[in-house]
């Protein structure tokens, strides 16, 4: 019980969320839009304003190109419009990609489109995975996340037999390469 010299504490409040979802695409087993906003709030940690959109390879193509300089679909993309409260970016995961990439390493898609979405969400906090240091970090963190969701740590489903090898150097390979610029994203 506080006395009149103790100073009484604010509740802390839950991060705002303004969530918008769009499909870009008629992919199948697409992830709900109730499914992807559990795991966006689970890894924001602060107030955001955020559209995730799923798309298919020619958008992701796309947007890569332009803001990356790479001509290829990549699994997502972030772009960050503002780092101060509230945050606000958008996030673009390639369904083509992840459906790919679940099947090569082992992973149920919704486990991948998790990571992904929780990898998403870290960028647009100032999180990357520019320096092995950086990347080692990021991986803690979306560990963590993914595990309180009920997920498999998606570093050890990687690097599951040696079929995978392949996938798992370009997935850690993705993981070093910078991302679009600030202006327009991570």
């Amino acid at each position: 019980m506080p006395t009149s010299g103790t100073p009484k504490r604010k509740p802390s409040r839950a991060p705002e969320l303004a969530l918008t979802v769009q499909y870009g695409t008629r992919s199948a087993q697409l992830p709900s839009r109730a499914r992807l906003g559990k795991w966006v709030r689970a890894a924001v940690g602060k107030s955001a304003c955020i559209a995730l959109r799923i798309v298919g390879a020619r958008e992701a193509r796309r947007l890569n190109r332009c803001y990356r300089g790479r001509d290829y679909a990549t699994n997502v993309l972030t772009f960050v419009y503002s780092d101060r409260r509230p945050l606000a970016g958008d996030i673009a995961i390639c369904a083509p990609v992840v459906a790919r990439e679940a099947r090569e390493c082992g992973i149920s898609r919704e486990a991948h489109y998790a990571h992904l979405v929780v990898h998403g969400m870290l960028h647009l906090q100032g999180f990357d995975h520019k320096n092995e240091r950086d990347a080692r970090r990021m991986e803690r963190i979306e560990t963590r996340i993914l595990g309180q969701l009920g997920f498999a740590d998606p570093y050890e489903a990687e690097v599951r037999g040696e079929r995978r090898e392949a996938a798992k150097a370009r997935l850690r390979a993705s993981r070093l390469t910078p991302h679009a610029s600030r202006k327009h994203g991570r």
